[in-house]
């Protein structure tokens, strides 16, 4: 029998950052030796973790979603924009939030600047809600006195982000699904059907044809180590999850393997290219200075073979060079991103080019799901059919032979 699945349990962590700055947070995880890993594949060196002990009454109901942080992000912008001071917008879009966990999280926050702290302060107890990049923002347009603007950027950056995310999960997960479909049903008809065939065939005294020998031989082997079958793909499954927790070396050759995939790999790469482009634009619209927003631009990207360009990058503009220059010597962005980077740069109006190239590409990945979609449907009908059609034919072939015969 398989083991049972061990819960995941939240710990609180201290470590310091890839640019030595103490940094503290929470995260969820089966045991601390995990979480000290994701931690370095995430650049923090870890310093302490120790598992959160559970508050006497509870601390929420539900779960926080990307989406939640949007509409929060949002309503708040709208409020402030409307005139309504800080405190009091938290009060009103916390009591109107269904979400008990996000209500207490917004009440919670109010409590932090009501006691004097800033709205960044604030939210940085939160990371796991709040990441970088969101803090980043908020300091910037606290500093600037735009943080109703900012707010509305966050909001609008966060649903394409989420929207993009939501197509290329969409697009991988309907092969996988059909596939699991297909294998359950081989199974079935292996362990359950093909018996009923063989116990009919025994009595005919002649020779089987090979294709019905074959099968049959399949259903006994399944019949006999399905359980042997079955664990060999979970734990593959599992050790390759575990691996890419593991071990940096190995997510990095996922990453890079990824980008290579036929079909699977275009849309990564125009995805990448799309979460760089709207996450600068966000960025330096709120003022962020070009080399302090390319650390949190790299991690936005999600594959590491853009994050290790865009730090490259970002090197190169800190000693002076041009951000045109400095992605023509990564040699990864195509060359049409590059010039309209390049146009951005002379005229002054780079967060506008790079909005547009974000649109841009945002629109070709969801063409390219469009398009895998499309392609897809008719090969999974005909290896479905190949399968399922070959097993019938296998079973009914002695069946015929009996007929030709009388």
């Amino acid at each position: 029998m398989a083991e049972a699945a061990v819960k995941s349990s939240m710990f609180t962590w201290e470590g310091v950052d890839r640019h030595g700055k103490r940094v503290k947070g929470e995260m969820s995880g089966q045991n601390d030796a995990l979480i000290k890993a994701q931690l370095r594949r995430q650049g923090v060196n870890p310093l302490k973790v120790k598992k959160k002990s559970k508050p006497l009454f509870g601390e929420s109901s539900g779960k926080i979603t990307t989406k939640d942080i949007t509409v929060f992000s949002r309503q708040m912008a709208t409020m402030m924009s409307s005139g309504v001071p800080l405190v009091q917008s938290f009060e009103i879009v916390g009591r109107g939030h269904e979400n008990k966990a996000m209500q207490q999280l917004i009440m919670g926050i109010k409590a932090d600047v009501e006691a004097g702290g800033s709205l960044n302060e604030a939210l940085s107890k939160h990371p796991q809600q709040f990441n970088e990049l969101y803090i980043n923002l908020v300091v910037a347009g606290e500093h600037a006195g735009i943080l109703e603007d900012i707010l509305h950027k966050l909001a609008t950056y966060m649903e394409k982000t989420e929207a993009l995310k939501s197509k290329i999960k969409g697009a991988m997960f309907y092969p996988i699904a059909v596939v699991v479909v297909a294998f359950v049903i081989t199974c079935i008809l292996m362990i359950f059907v093909i018996p009923q065939f063989q116990d009919l065939f025994s009595g005919f005294g002649a020779e089987l044809p090979a294709l019905t020998q074959i099968v049959i031989n399949m259903s006994k082997w399944f019949q006999s180590y399905w359980y042997l079958l079955i664990g060999a793909i979970v734990g593959a499954v599992f050790g390759i999850i575990q691996a890419m927790k593991r071990s940096i070396k190995f997510a990095h050759f996922v990453d890079r393997a990824l980008l290579k995939f036929p079909v699977l790999g275009d849309i990564l790469n125009k995805s990448a290219i799309a979460r760089f482009a709207r996450t600068l634009a966000t960025m330096f619209a709120a003022g962020t200075p070009l080399v302090e927003a390319m650390t949190s631009v790299a991690g936005a990207c999600g594959n590491i073979v853009y994050y290790e360009a865009v730090m490259k990058m970002r090197d190169e503009i800190a000693t002076g060079t041009q951000m045109q220059t400095a992605m023509r010597d990564v040699n990864i962005f195509p060359n049409m991103v590059v010039q309209m980077v390049a146009i951005g740069e002379e005229s002054g109006a780079l967060d506008s080019m790079l909005s547009k190239v974000a649109d841009w590409y945002e629109q070709e990945v969801d063409d390219a799901v469009d398009s895998l979609t499309s392609l897809l449907e008719p090969i999974i009908m005909a290896v479905l059919g190949v399968l399922i059609g070959g097993l019938v034919i296998a079973m009914y072939l002695p069946i015929f032979k009996m007929g030709q015969v009388v």
